[in-house]
């Protein structure tokens, strides 16, 4: 069992198989350009499966695919096999924007994916396109419905944004509704590669545009999940993501990875350790032993009910998957 600095047991591992992305959101990265890290500056899928099974074994029970984009990297199904064949009864899911799953969402249920969290911040292609800086949306909403026709459980995020999507929120949570996905809204986490113009929702300007039309009520917090709930009339429950807040880090159960072997304690810290060079080494103590020492030095919250409301964080989210 792995158990943090104060006391809390950590059994979600986070990670990111690359920080390429085929989408410049307004929100993530905007202005980067389309370029990649150096494949030989990235652990190998058998090199992040030797952490990963690692993990496995001293607790991880839960095991999350980001980028980036996740599916912009070859093979990822034959990463999840791996996974999914050392431990078959793992958590095992995968956070993507979308656009590739049509071609996809088979080869990684088959792979031994159970669910995904798809990105959908709008229903309306001119906005999406705005958001994005891409044309998406006819793509994104055919793997959407290409993952739930397989079986694959399916959650949305979705980012509110003043003046872009803020009058679509109530339509997007009917069109999740209607299917059956949870769908989580997510205040913006301004950050220093995101458009300066961009201008998020917070969670009493987003439960006002709800309220509007549907009554709810506020749901006791379950769990390690960052997500504040509330249930409709009807019993739809859908979530508020407040990143500011920090009543969620008290449970917090989860350790993040990057591509290049960054190990990453808390989202909202630059504090962090590579596990690289041990893998590399084929020195799974020690890689171990770093996993051990990061959870150690976990911090006990995030920094972000804290600072002031005009400081934004230096974390590049393309490259930790938020």
């Amino acid at each position: 069992m792995l158990i943090d600095g104060h006391n809390r047991v950590v059994d979600y591992l986070r990670v990111s198989v690359t920080e390429r992305c085929n989408f410049r959101c307004q929100y993530c990265m905007p202005e980067k350009p389309f370029s990649w890290v150096p494949r030989e500056e990235l652990l190998t899928y058998e090199e992040l499966f030797e952490f990963v099974k690692v993990s496995i074994d001293e607790g991880i029970k839960k095991v999350r695919i980001t980028g980036g984009e996740p599916l912009l990297r070859e093979g990822l199904d034959s990463f999840i096999k791996m996974i999914s064949s050392y431990k078959e009864d793992i958590d095992l899911a995968l956070t993507t924007n979308g656009y590739l799953l049509p071609a996809s969402a088979q080869k990684l249920k088959d792979a031994g994916l159970k669910r995904i969290n798809v990105s959908l911040d709008s229903l309306i292609p001119e906005v999406a396109q705005k958001v994005a800086q891409k044309d998406v949306l006819e793509q994104v909403l055919k793997g959407i419905e290409t993952a739930s026709n397989i079986g694959l459980k399916i959650k949305i995020n979705c980012v509110p944004i003043k003046g872009i999507n803020d009058t679509e929120l109530i339509d997007i949570l009917e069109f999740c509704k209607q299917r059956g996905f949870p769908v989580r809204f997510i205040e913006l986490m301004e950050n220093t590669h995101a458009s300066e113009h961009v201008k998020g929702l917070n969670t009493q300007e987003i439960q006002d545009i709800i309220k509007t039309k549907y009554n709810f009520t506020k749901l006791e917090r379950v769990g390690s999940s960052p997500s504040q709930d509330y249930k409709l009339d009807d019993g739809y429950v859908f979530g508020i993501i407040e990143p500011h807040k920090d009543d969620f880090c008290a449970t917090c159960n989860r350790v993040r990875l990057t591509a290049s072997g960054v190990l990453i304690p808390c989202l909202y810290y630059e504090d962090a350790q590579s596990i690289k060079e041990a893998i590399k080494n084929k020195d799974i103590k020690k890689a171990a032993n770093i996993l051990k020492d990061v959870l150690k030095n976990k911090p006990e919250k995030n920094r972000w009910s804290e600072i002031s409301s005009d400081e934004v964080s230096n974390r590049a989210f393309y490259e930790t998957g938020g």
